[in-house]
Parts: C-alpha cells; structure tokens; sequence
C-alpha cells in the first residue's frame, strides 16, 4: 500500500525526535477514531521507533501503519485483544525485561478505555515497568467538546464515563437508574445494532438533554442533541442513523429555578458579608432553611475558590 501520509512521518521524527523515548517501556498509543488525519506526529514517531507493538486487531494496525509509510514485520506485531489480554500482557513484559519499546494500540482512539489495554497497562505497572501515554483521538472527549454538557464553575461539573451497558434489558435498566439518579451528565457508547434497544431504556428519562454524536470525524459525522425521549423518533427518520459507532452524552438534570436563585442570592451576599450573615439574609429573603442555605454556601465557597 503507498503511504498516504509520507510528509506526515518525516514531520513527525523532526518534531518529536529529540524527545528521549526510554526502552523497557509500554507506550499506550492513541490512533484516530476515523479520520486518519487525526493522529498525533509524537504517536508517528512511536509507532515507527517501537520494536514491537501490541494490537487489538493486527491486520488492522498493519493497513494503518502501512497507511502513514510504517512498515513492522509480522513478529513484531502482538495480538492482544478482550480475549487474551491476560496471557498476552506476560509476552510484553517479557518483551519489555529485554529492553524493547513496546507501543499498545487498539483500533480506534485510546487503549484502556472501552477497549483491551487496561489489563495489560495494570500487569506492567505491577512488575514496576514504566507506562507512558501518548494522548490523542477519544469519541468520549471529541462528543463532550460539542455537547456543552459539562460546565466550569457549576457545582455539578465533570461526568460520568459509563461505556457500554449491558446488553440484557433488565441490566441495562438499572445501570440507567442508577446513572440517571445521579447529579453529572454521563457517556455512553453504543453499537449500531443495539440502539434501538437503548433508545428504548433512555425514553424513561423523558425531557432530559441528550446528545447523540455518530461517525464521529468522519465524512458522515451526525451530532444532534434532543429530549431523552426522541431518540427512537430520530432514529427512525433516517435509515442512515442506524448505521456506524456512537456515542451519547445525556446531559446534567437541570437544576430546578428555585436553586438557581438561591444560588444568585447567596453568591451576591458572600461577595460582601460574613458566611452567616449571608446566609441568614439570604434565608429571610428567600424563605428557604437556614441549614440548607448554609451548607450550600460551603459548597459554592469551595467551589468558587476551586
């Protein structure tokens, strides 16, 4: 196969080469999750210095290499996916021990997240050999930048990386709950086969905010944020939609007026008065608990320092 990306390489060893990469080490390598475009000139490198990388599929890993001018022989690409993770984890160490770099690559974004590498990076780490991470393409990270889900400064920030749910109803029902039932929006991830299913347990969440992110970076990347409960609606209005990988973002509840006035208040008063005078103002003015008040006044006074 004729490199794509042959500028792309040599760009690569000129930015990243004076870096020293040490041997006797596990490099987890982000690669792109569909537009190859996206992967980083340091991963380049890597992958061409390494002596071996570890695969989840290696004809995959092959086509890609082969795509960016890389060429490994057979030997030194290791099979090491969700079924021999473990018996395939005491190879690379062994191939570490010697002195090789070893890079750990899955077929699409970062190792360790929802697909193999996890096992492998905690049996490394437990023989005191060095794991260094190379960040690069994730649909989690890429979908949330979208999303506008996850807010600084708001007292619920950050979220919650759920994966794939299970895939027998009952099970996949209660995970649900359980996410829901918390205050931070979550992510999931899907196959296309299964999302009608999953449309199906999200409609319980009724009005609250999803965003569904499909073929991401690709040429027929979809984002589109709806309630809860249009999913299978929007699913069903393109026999497209069912086709590719996806991830969703179901979004933080919102917050109900109420507390967001509450919160006005107690922010202008902290702003100018002693902690208890404020809230003591702020209970006569709202009518709200002087105890509640005050433990949200902590909570925004730590939040705000943050």
């Amino acid at each position: 196969m004729i490199a794509l990306f042959d500028s792309a390489l040599k760009a690569a060893h000129e930015a990243a080469g004076a870096q020293d990469y040490p041997k006797s080490a596990l490099y987890v390598v982000a690669t792109p999750i569909g537009n190859l475009a996206d992967i980083s000139l340091r991963a380049l490198h890597v992958l061409a210095l390494a002596d071996h990388i570890a695969c989840e599929d290696t004809r995959h890993t092959r086509t890609l290499l082969r795509t960016y001018g890389i060429d490994k022989s057979s030997a030194q690409l290791l099979a090491l996916h969700q079924h021999n993770e473990a018996q395939a984890a005491q190879s690379v160490i062994d191939l570490l021990r010697q002195g090789a770099r070893v890079a750990c690559v899955s077929d699409a974004g970062t190792p360790g997240i929802s697909d193999p590498g996890a096992r492998l990076v905690a049996q490394v780490r437990a023989q005191g050999l060095r794991v260094l991470p190379l960040p690069g393409a994730s649909s989690v990270t890429a979908l949330l930048s979208a999303a506008g889900a996850v807010q600084s400064g708001e007292s619920d920030s950050g979220f919650v990386f759920a994966g794939f749910l299970s895939s027998k109803t009952g099970e996949r029902t209660q995970a649900l709950q359980a996410l829901a039932a918390q205050s931070r929006a979550f992510v999931l991830l899907e196959a296309p086969h299964r999302m009608q299913a999953l449309a199906q347990a999200l409609a319980d969440l009724g009005a609250r905010t999803l965003t569904v992110g499909r073929e991401l970076s690709k040429q027929f990347e979809e984002i589109s944020s709806m309630r809860a409960d249009a999913l299978g609606d929007w699913l069903a209005a393109d026999s497209m939609r069912l086709r590719g990988e996806f991830t969703l973002v179901v979004h933080a509840p919102e917050a109900p007026l109420e507390t967001k006035q509450d919160d006005r208040i107690l922010r202008l008063l902290l702003a100018e008065l002693p902690l208890k005078t404020a809230v003591k103002l702020a209970a006569e003015i709202s009518g709200e608990a002087r105890n509640a008040l005050y433990e949200r006044a902590l909570a925004l006074k730590q939040q705000d320092a943050g």
